[in-house]
């Protein structure tokens, strides 16, 4: 293959020889090779285009250009470039499988689209992308017979692999198993000398969103000034109103009780709520809302982008927060729930139907300036200080702590208000915005990661807390024991706060209460002060993700710590065992030992 003369666009004709050798491979070396050559033969211009060709695409990620063409009004288009019947189109695709095929298969027999599309005699890759883009625009009355028209006349002037990847590209099936990674190696190599440098790019495409913009950087930068210049070039695509940013993540850890140690011994913990993550772009009284997946929501939601308008003190600003769905007394409702705002139609009546909070926990831009750069205390503090709280905005719930058991507690507590868990982050100088990245900046946790031991525990109701919330009023958790036999004594292994139903919980008051106590019982031995003490009498069922050290509870005690069950959840009450059949603290420890040989 010989490269097209200098101050000629690329052809699309050369991208299809491209795409046919990547169509061809499935090394990912041989790929990133094939790439790097497309790369150097693209100018500055139109390497952005090259990319979202390869990709299957016709622009960013982000702006979700829809061609708006399925499967049948692309068979019309190939039966009106080919000279075709629909059903003979039809029926070649019932035999291929695959479009793209069909196009090329055919051939052409002129008919009324005989007239090509471009004005060259061989379309450029531009040529191309301006069709496409014409096709996207078209909208209205007839749009449709316009969209067949532009794609029949696109295709009647080119060969058959050039019609196979149009008709790829239209229905969205290009799939040529080249992902953005590779896509970023390919430009390191081609720009920069070597894949080593494909972090930096990298850090770019998190922070814009758009494979094409970077792609266009490097190149520009290094036709000006070669590869240092491409990397410094890269370094300066910054955060801009209206793109969005790859969203941070979280790590996950197989035990909330090794957070601290991950986090050196202080941490934020924030409730993790079960709806949908947002990041809300505010250009004076203009907002747009990207769901994770960098979506255009802002249509599906524009209650939220009232809140955001009218609550966040800014002319400019990226913030970052969860949709939830409430009832008419603000409690949070499922996931589910939620999900029947995702709708093109009857807007407004779900927005009535299903009215969502917005809890805000962090600010990437603030009038013209980045924040993702300053630590996670700085930007959470000025969030404080831009959010009007109120009328539907919030920021979420939010502790700062040294104490495992404090973060415990708070975990707890978030599953009884409606939460999926904690998002734990560090409050450390370094602890920045990573966009895109998987860090250990943030630890998340959720009821669904807990490996849950084997087996289940009997354990005496000894005390009880008050509840807080939507538990005022009643009893918010159960201090459970263990019975050391040895020493014919209740030795507290946990606190049980969820699993209970509404029933279970109206139900709770005249269980207990024969067993009620002013003081601390006698055979019972605890640190934790609950606010009304029960003799043993009550058994209850309960299930755990992991038993572990505690210095608050005193189950096998060993150099003045105890062992504790984690998240313990209520199964049922054990009406035919005594306190004294209950679990015993000598099982609690042989428990503990085997996990810790199972590697738990």
């Amino acid at each position: 293959m010989s490269p097209p003369s200098p101050g000629d666009g690329l052809k699309f004709s050369r991208l299809t020889e491209y795409l046919g050798r990547l169509e061809e491979t499935s090394s990912g070396n041989d790929m990133v090779q094939i790439l790097s050559e497309l790369f150097g033969e693209a100018s500055p211009g139109e390497v952005d285009t090259v990319v979202y060709f390869v990709l299957g695409e016709v622009d960013a990620e982000y702006r979700h250009v829809v061609l708006g063409m399925g499967e049948k009004t692309v068979m019309d288009a190939i039966a009106r470039a080919s000279g075709r019947t629909r059903e003979e189109v039809q029926g070649r695709f019932d035999e291929l499988g695959d479009l793209g095929s069909v196009a090329e298969d055919l051939g052409l027999e002129g008919g009324e689209t005989e007239q090509g599309y471009f004005a060259a005699e061989e379309p450029t890759v531009r040529d191309v992308h301006d069709g496409f883009m014409d096709i996207a625009e078209a909208s209205g009355s007839g749009s449709q017979e316009e969209k067949i028209r532009i794609l029949a006349r696109m295709m009647s002037q080119e060969e058959g692999a050039e019609r196979r990847y149009i008709a790829r590209i239209a229905t969205g099936t290009l799939r040529l198993g080249v992902g953005a990674m590779t896509i970023l190696d390919g430009l390191s190599v081609a720009y920069v000398g070597s894949k080593d440098k494909r972090p930096r790019l990298e850090e770019a495409y998190n922070l814009c969103s758009d494979l094409g913009l970077v792609a266009r950087t490097v190149a520009e930068a290094n036709d000006e000034g070669g590869g240092e210049a491409a990397l410094k070039a890269v370094a300066e695509i910054g955060v801009e109103i209206g793109r969005p940013i790859k969203m941070m993540l979280g790590q996950r850890l197989r035990r909330l009780s090794d957070i601290m140690e991950k986090m050196s011994g202080r941490a934020a913990a924030e409730w993790k709520y079960d709806g949908e993550r947002m990041q809300c772009h505010k250009d004076g009284d203009e907002v747009e809302i990207f769901s994770r997946r960098l979506d255009d929501i802002t249509s599906q939601y524009p209650d939220v982008a009232e809140y955001v308008r009218d609550r966040v003190d800014a002319d400019t600003a990226i913030v970052e927060g969860e949709a939830m769905a409430v009832d008419e007394e603000g409690h949070m409702e499922p996931f589910q729930t939620l999900m029947q705002r995702k709708r093109k139609y009857d807007v407004e009546e779900y927005v009535e139907r299903i009215p969502v909070n917005l809890f805000l926990f962090d600010l990437l831009y603030l009038d013209g300036e980045s924040w993702m750069d300053r630590s996670y205390p700085d930007r959470r503090g000025r969030l404080y200080d831009v959010v009007e709280t109120g009328g539907g905005v919030d920021l979420t719930e939010q502790i700062v702590s040294e104490s495992q058991d404090e973060i415990d507690e708070f975990f707890e507590r978030g599953l009884n208000e409606g939460t999926e868990g904690v998002m734990v982050k560090s409050v450390k100088e370094d602890s920045v915005y990573r966009a895109g990245a998987r860090e250990w900046l943030w630890i998340k946790w959720k009821r669904d990661y807990m490996a849950e031991l084997a087996d289940t525990f009997d354990l005496v109701v000894v005390g009880a807390l008050a509840g807080k919330g939507s538990r005022a009023g009643t009893y918010g958790a159960l201090l459970c024991a263990a019975y050391n036999h040895d020493e014919d004594r209740f030795e507290t292994l946990c606190k049980v706060g969820t699993g209970f139903t509404d029933e279970d919980l109206e139900e709770l008051p005249g269980r207990l209460g024969e067993w009620e106590t002013d003081s601390v019982p006698a055979r019972v031995r605890s640190e934790i002060e609950p606010t009304q003490w029960f003799e043993p009498g009550v058994v209850i069922e309960v299930e755990g993700a992991e038993l572990t050290r505690s210095p608050v509870h005193r189950v096998a005690e060993e150099e003045g710590k105890g062992l504790a069950l984690r998240f313990p959840r209520f199964l049922r009450f054990r009406e035919d065992k005594s306190p004294e059949q209950a679990t015993t603290s000598r099982e609690v420890r042989q428990m503990y030992e085997e996990s810790r040989r199972r590697g738990r």
